[in-house]
């Protein structure tokens, strides 16, 4: 039996697709943002080894660094409702993917504020200026530098494990992708299409943020 290709299902269906590339664009989005933040004062905690938070923090990375993603997202999902936290599809899978981002991207940003030559805080020092002034302004950007490209490709693999996050309901691109699927048994083509879908995302973040970076971490025009 010769297989009979059929890519219309796609083409009557593409506004679903688009909807849910759009919304795992903005899952990305979020969950980079409130991550990256969280990470960075994990890394700063740990490196600078302060009290409560340090400890907090590496039980916490330690956790989420060695469980899986879909198992963090059912345990948000379907676990936390039993202590009377309820949230949706999309809330959830935000929520699981700043904390996974989180704790990853802690580990990242430490390495590179610990690259940092201690020379540098000693001259940040010298100026009267304090801890966190010399964090500020002397450590973080050559710090997120060196380690840019590191956290570049951890916001691209958080953005392809938000595929799991179908599983909850939430309507992203490869929620979307099955949905069609079980409309149209075309699983070959919608799958084929979800798959180019998905790389063109993945290529489309990585270029928006090597211009981040260029911007903004190393603070060239181009």
């Amino acid at each position: 039996m010769v297989y009979q290709f059929s890519f219309e299902a796609i083409l009557s269906n593409w506004e679903l697709l688009a909807k849910g590339a759009a919304l795992t664009v903005m899952l990305t989005a979020i969950g980079s943002i409130v991550g990256i933040a969280m990470g960075t004062v994990g890394a700063v905690s740990r490196a600078w080894s302060l009290p409560v938070l340090s400890p907090f923090f590496t039980v916490y990375i330690e956790c989420i660094r060695n469980t899986p993603f879909l198992v963090q997202l059912y345990f948000i999902f379907f676990g936390l409702p039993a202590l009377g936290v309820k949230l949706n599809g999309s809330e959830a899978s935000i929520l699981a993917m700043i904390i996974n981002l989180g704790a990853y991207s802690s580990e990242i940003i430490r390495a590179g504020v610990v690259s940092i030559p201690k020379g540098l805080l000693e001259a940040a020092e010298s100026l009267a200026m304090n801890r966190w002034q010399a964090l500020r302004y002397v450590i973080l950007r050559p710090a997120f530098k060196n380690v840019w490209p590191a956290l570049c490709s951890q916001i691209i693999i958080v953005m392809l494990g938000s595929s799991v996050c179908s599983q909850v309901a939430t309507q992203e691109l490869t929620y979307a992708a099955n949905l069609i699927q079980t409309r149209t048994f075309r699983a070959f083509e919608i799958y084929f299409a979800s798959t180019l879908m998905y790389l063109a995302l993945a290529v489309m973040v990585r270029k928006c943020l090597q211009l981040i970076g260029v911007y903004f971490i190393e603070g060239r025009r181009a």
